[in-house]
């Protein structure tokens, strides 16, 4: 990239986090020390406002630079990343957002703990939403280091290292500081500017092949090097059983994995009642309904103007499509308009991953907070105690993600956090479907489906091709895969939801059924929701 890229680019990257250090400075300045503020922001959003900070939240790296990248490589197969993620909408309305807000406070456990022994399931639940956290908090760090390599021609290797840094660095003080309210306007006002920028990436497009999608389709396939297949389903997912299977787990954890997330879960106590939840997802649905559809013209869009072969030498897991495109579409590296188009691209880019770690940093240091350390210490504790815990704890989880960001820097940020999902799907969904509809449920069936969807999904993750055993692996000079999957959730997921069985038949507990009722009534109806 020559020096105007970089220097434009820096300058957009300096006025956004400049904007969003501004917002959190002015909201510290209120009144931080209640739990309900730090960790819900008051409840005073709106349902509007809550659903672009939805779509903030889960709009992540994986969906602005991931799926149109496996798009872009991948064509028809790489199209299902962003079918699973939108999908998965329709479960997490219909089945979580009320609910959720009805009978939980601040997190997870609060859901599951209404009618069990609160210590062992809050210890559960809490460490398998920090390890979905830091799952995905790496994906953003990947997205981050992506970005900077291709801003610096890709020859910025020490300042990749720094940017994930620097990342971390920033979510923890946006966290620190601002709480829910400072991460859910940075969150809104992400948003906007993605929206705006994937439309206007996407007329471009469109204008380029003048309105001709049929073209643009014929174009994308004969740049791809693959021909007609690009176009048709088994591109990456078609080959041998192991890859057919690989897809099958892929869409369940896609699916089933985001009424799981911590970091959206949350997002239903920013809202003052369960309506409003509700009212929150449509209009969450309706605006990530939208950007998916976009994608497919960018990705598409991606390998007919840029080329698959330059993609692939740009970054091998095609992080870099969309940047790239945008380069293009303004007149190339060396016009005014490139320039300019290249450095808002980025910038966006770089705005999502901000975004995005400050919200899931919050659900995971809420969860350390409120579920690990209020359970773990004998003694009580008192909401600004468990404020300043979870300040700390911020930063903790902030070293542990730049870390891992640091070692899987070369995997697509898609598929990584694919795994994240499927975490989420295999520990958290199976728990949270029981608590609310079982009412058999005992609290052995609520730590063994935690445990027995997060410990399987764990190490079949590790014994994966992700890790060892293949070229693209975080370890590529060893080998101890034994999993052929690169996706655990067709094993792991059921695996949790037997657990949650087994623990429940198996238990002396004798269900309290008037808690049972109250849960109920409550879920249902709102009634003695806080």
């Amino acid at each position: 990239m020559t020096s105007h890229h970089q220097m434009l680019a820096l300058l957009l990257f300096s006025a956004f986090v400049a904007v969003t250090l501004g917002i959190t400075t002015w909201v510290s300045r209120r009144r931080q020390g209640s739990a309900e503020e730090f960790y819900a922001g008051g409840r005073l959003f709106t349902p509007l406002e809550n659903g672009f900070a939805i779509s903030g939240d889960y709009l992540s790296a994986a969906s602005f630079l991931g799926v149109s990248g496996l798009i872009a490589l991948y064509g028809y197969d790489g199209l299902l990343y962003g079918v699973g993620f939108l999908v998965a909408w329709l479960v997490v309305l219909f089945v979580a957002a009320e609910l959720v807000r009805n009978c939980g406070r601040f997190t997870l456990a609060d859901v599951v703990a209404a009618r069990m022994a609160e210590r062992p399931v809050r210890i559960a639940t809490g460490t398998a939403s920090v390890t979905v956290s830091v799952m995905y908090l790496v994906a953003q760090m990947v997205g981050a280091g992506s970005l900077v390599a291709l801003l610096l021609g890709g020859s910025g290797g020490a300042a990749q290292a720094w940017t994930v840094i620097g990342v971390g660095a920033l979510m923890v003080i946006y966290v620190s500081l601002g709480g829910m309210r400072a991460t859910t306007w940075i969150q809104i006002v992400k948003a906007v500017l993605m929206l705006l920028g994937t439309i206007v990436m996407t007329v471009l497009v469109l204008v380029r092949f003048h309105g001709d999608v049929n073209q643009l389709l014929l174009t994308a396939a004969e740049r791809s090097g693959h021909g007609a297949s690009f176009l048709a389903p088994g591109l990456k997912y078609g080959g041998d059983w192991t890859a057919r299977m690989d897809f099958i787990s892929l869409g369940l954890a896609l699916v089933l994995g985001t009424a799981g997330l911590p970091h959206i879960l949350s997002r239903f106590y920013t809202v003052p009642t369960a309506r409003a939840a509700r009212r929150s997802t449509v209009w969450s649905i309706g605006l990530i309904g939208s950007f998916y559809l976009m994608t497919i013209v960018l990705g598409f869009g991606a390998t007919a103007v840029v080329g698959a072969d330059a993609l692939r030498r740009s970054n091998a897991a095609g992080n870099t499509a969309i940047p790239l495109l945008a380069l293009d579409l303004g007149g190339g590296a060396s016009s005014t308009g490139g320039t300019v188009l290249f450095a808002v691209v980025a910038a966006v880019a770089f705005a999502t991953i901000l975004a995005v770690v400050a919200g899931i940093t919050l659900a995971s240091s809420a969860s350390v907070a409120h579920d690990l350390y209020a359970s773990l210490r004998r003694r009580p504790t008192t909401p600004r105690g468990e404020v300043a815990v979870a300040r700390i704890s911020a930063a903790a989880i902030g070293v542990v993600a730049i870390a891992l960001g640091l070692l899987a820097r070369n995997l697509n940020v898609a598929f990584l956090v694919g795994l994240a999902f499927a975490v989420a799907a295999s520990a958290n969904l199976p728990t949270l479907l029981y608590s609310l509809f079982w009412r058999n449920f005992t609290t052995r069936g609520a730590v063994w489906a935690v445990y027995g969807g997060l410990i399987p999904a764990v190490i079949l993750v590790l014994l994966s091709p992700v890790v060892s055993g293949s070229p693209g692996a975080l370890f590529p000079g060893v080998d101890f895969q034994y999993f052929p999957l690169q996706n655990p959730g067709i094993v792991s997921i059921p695996l949790g939801f037997l657990a949650g069985w087994l623990g429940t038949v198996t238990s002396d507990e004798v269900p309290d059924e008037a808690k049972y009722a109250e849960t109920e009534v409550r879920s249902l109806t709102g009634a003695g929701a806080v």
